[in-house]
């Protein structure tokens, strides 16, 4: 368990975490830009928060600190849980045969962060999100995203049991 409980002081693990949080970014625009999969509102939500928890890696990676790490902890806790939910609802969506089972056309980011009209070309939703244009061995884009959300949420409770177990033993 002191593996575990000690993994948020190694920059090695946030390094990871980053490089883990940045191939997604680079495959969303993979499959944006050179398979010509257009974006709905809730993969522009998931990639939101994927870039939370790229960002949220890069706190210790530039001071190492208690401070920066339960920033990290709590920005990496919250980006993949949210996105964890948005993935679930997207599946929902695709799986629903509700004509009532639609999505937004325009993100709902806060009035002092339109990301979708600074940076268009990442966050702006231009596809429906009851298509189904990419699988993998059988699941969407949206499924393999639990999967990944579902990952980093449990690797996350791991460390933090760990840590909560490890200064019970002290």
């Amino acid at each position: 368990m002191n593996f575990l409980a000690n993994l948020g002081r190694q920059p090695v693990a946030w390094v990871l975490l980053f490089l883990s949080a940045l191939t997604l970014e680079i495959a969303a625009l993979y499959f944006q830009y050179v398979l010509e999969l257009r974006p709905c509102i809730m993969c522009i939500y998931q990639r939101t928060a994927v870039f939370g928890i790229l960002f949220s890696a890069c706190l210790p990676l530039i001071s190492n600190n208690i401070l920066t790490r339960l920033l990290a902890y709590i920005g990496v806790g919250v980006s993949a849980v949210w996105g964890l939910v948005i993935a679930l609802e997207h599946v929902e969506i695709q799986t629903a045969k509700s004509l009532f089972a639609i999505c937004e056309i325009v993100p709902n980011f806060p009035t002092w962060a339109p990301l979708h009209e600074w940076m268009p070309s990442i966050f702006a939703a231009t596809g429906d999100c009851g298509d189904i244009n990419w699988s993998f061995v059988g699941m969407s884009m949206p499924q393999w995203m639990i999967v990944i959300f579902a990952i980093y949420t449990g690797v996350l409770a791991l460390v933090l049991m760990s840590k909560m177990i490890n200064k019970k033993a002290r």
